[in-house]
């Protein structure tokens, strides 16, 4: 039973490894100046854009962004867990793992988990008994009129919850299983009142186990075949299952996900299955929730590309809307399908066939053209209105081929009547990361997601990490616009001192898209922050962030103030102004 890897070890092994050798072992590197250059083995390229740094311990592509250190290259390659890069390259530099023991609890916490999948599977089995018994025949009856072959009930092991109290649960018992484990497993319910003992939750409803990326049930999904609510019933969440964190049917589509190159969402057990069934099995379902960006994040280990495949009414526009934020995010480049009307995606390749359905795919919307059309061609209030236009200079932004970002900057100027030259030039600055010398209005929106002040200070932290202590000290992340760049900075005061390769982990963690590409180009790339100023240029960055934000204060406060006075409001006006004035002081103290 393996226990953590100890942090000291995890650090001596990241200090051993040379990042160069360990990834020059997958990639040819050339030398180039200070740095690596390669081909990317994380997307096709004719031109080395992947650069290894071995001055700061990471790896970052200019092609397709994929950046980090030598544990991160290890677990994006070989399809890794973390602990398991860990191990890999311990091996490879020579350091020796101890096994640290396990706590009471912690080892309580595995012997559970192990005995809850251990009950799922006997259910299970149990299960596609009861679909295959005499009882079965009207459940496989209804299987065959849905054209749900045998092959397909046999890959998602689909089975029969019988129509009484206590099917599941007897057979529990006679395997020696606590019913207080079942209970815990969402199987088995615990009577209420004078009566005692459990009876099972999922009855007369045809099953279909919910299953973890490495094939283990964890879960279960029960429909019923004929009238009655709820028409789907699942398993409540337990020790080893949350519907946030799995993705259905993932166990048995991966293969197919990496040999297409990417993956199909859909929302239904029935919509995957039925594709499935047809022949097109790289497909994934959320399991009865929107979808997550940790379910992103199980795709993007197997694919970077995705085509969301939604109900055309309402709801379904509104969730794929979501999950293409979510999919930006990550940088998996997503493409969304609307169906046709009065179709789901199992009513769709059942009635058409594969031909069609494939049809659809590959003319999928790309992200921006759903962006535009859907999203931005619905009008607004001026507040939101500029709320559009702020996102979409950001979004634009994301687009890399040059002709298609121009072609949508077009598009994007008509959508929203502003002057097509004004956005490019708001482009242009998003990209290349240089603000105006007076930013307007515009160019306000366009920088909300990542104001270039707090962007250059979170830079010199990143690039210094041994010189955080008068951050900290200024209290100045408390002031940041940034939402991202906020949570960002905290992280890095909550691990100073540490070495550039880590914190180049940190920004892979916890950023995400243009801010996240910005930085960690930034940190592979020649630093314009010379050692003999760092001192002055983090003191000036502190003092402009906080000055602006006084400033901001300021106005909030006497625009409070005239409000207050106008409605004759003597008691806040009074308190107004004593903030007011207190902020003057903490001005004029810090001048």
């Amino acid at each position: 039973m393996k226990g953590s890897i100890p942090d000291d070890k995890i650090e001596e092994i990241r200090r051993r490894a040379d990042i160069a050798s360990v990834i020059g072992e997958y990639v040819t590197l050339k030398k180039a100046g200070r740095n690596y250059l390669g081909l990317c083995p994380f997307h096709h390229e004719k031109t080395p854009s992947f650069t290894v740094s071995p001055d700061k311990q990471m790896f970052y592509c200019f092609g397709c962004s994929e950046g980090g250190n030598v544990f991160s290259f290890l677990m994006k390659l070989n399809h890794l867990t973390f602990p398991e890069a860990v191990r890999q390259l311990a091996g490879k530099v020579g350091v020796i793992i101890p096994e640290k023991a396990m706590s009471h609890q912690e080892r309580e916490r595995y012997t559970l988990g192990e005995q809850l999948r251990r009950v799922n599977e006997l259910a299970a089995d149990f299960y596609v008994r009861m679909l295959q018994s005499r009882a079965g025949q009207k459940a496989r009856e209804y299987l065959l009129k849905r054209g749900i072959g045998e092959s397909a009930v046999r890959a998602f092991r689909l089975g029969l919850a019988p129509d009484g109290w206590r099917g599941l649960a007897g057979e529990l018992e006679k395997r020696g299983v606590s019913p207080t484990l079942a209970e815990q497993a969402g199987l088995l319910i615990a009577r209420t009142g004078t009566s005692r003992g459990h009876y099972d939750r999922f009855r007369g409803r045809l099953m279909i186990p919910i299953e973890d990326a490495d094939g283990h049930v964890i879960a279960f999904g029960g429909r019923v075949m004929g009238a009655g609510e709820p028409k789907y019933m699942n398993s409540p969440e337990s020790p080893v299952y949350t519907k946030g964190n799995n993705l259905y049917g993932l166990a048995r589509t991966r293969e197919a996900i990496r040999e297409r190159d990417f993956a199909i969402l859909v929302e239904g057990y029935f919509d995957l299955i039925a594709l499935w069934n047809a022949g097109i099995q790289n497909v994934v379902a959320t399991l009865g929730t929107a979808l997550t960006r940790a379910q992103v994040d199980l795709i993007r280990r197997h694919t970077s590309r995705a085509v969301a495949l939604f109900d055309p009414d309402e709801a379904g526009r509104k969730a794929l809307a979501r999950s293409l934020e979510l999919f930006l995010a990550a940088n998996v480049h997503a493409k969304a399908v609307i169906l046709p009307d009065g179709h789901d995606p199992d009513t769709f390749v059942r009635e058409r066939g594969r031909g069609p359905m494939e049809e659809l795919l590959a003319h999928a919307w790309p992200m921006a053209d759903y962006y535009i059309e859907q999203i931005l061609g619905r009008r607004g209030t001026l507040e939101e209105e500029r709320d559009k236009l702020r996102e979409a200079v950001a979004f634009i932004s994301r687009i890399e081929n040059s002709a298609e970002r121009d072609l949508f900057a077009k598009r994007v100027a008509e959508q929203l009547r502003v002057d097509e030259a004004v956005l490019n030039q708001e482009i242009r600055r998003h990209l290349q990361g240089s603000p105006a010398v007076q930013a307007g209005p515009l160019q306000k929106m366009a920088d909300a997601e990542a104001d270039p002040l707090e962007l250059r200070l979170i830079q010199m932290m990143l690039e210094h990490p041994a010189r955080l202590s008068a951050v900290r000290e200024s209290g100045v992340i408390d002031g940041f616009r940034t939402a991202a760049l906020k949570v960002l900075g905290e992280s890095l005061l909550a691990r100073e001192s540490r070495p550039v390769g880590d914190v180049a982990s940190l920004v892979e963690e916890r950023m995400a898209g243009p801010l996240r590409d910005r930085l960690l180009k930034g940190l592979v790339g020649e630093s314009p922050y010379p050692e003999s100023q760092i001192d002055q240029l983090m003191a000036d960055a502190i003092r402009k962030i906080r000055d602006r934000s006084n400033r901001e204060r300021s106005e909030i406060l006497r625009r409070r103030m005239k409000e207050a006075e106008k409605a004759n409001d003597l008691e806040l006006l009074s308190s107004l102004s004593l903030e007011w004035q207190k902020l003057r002081l903490n001005k004029e103290g810090a001048a």
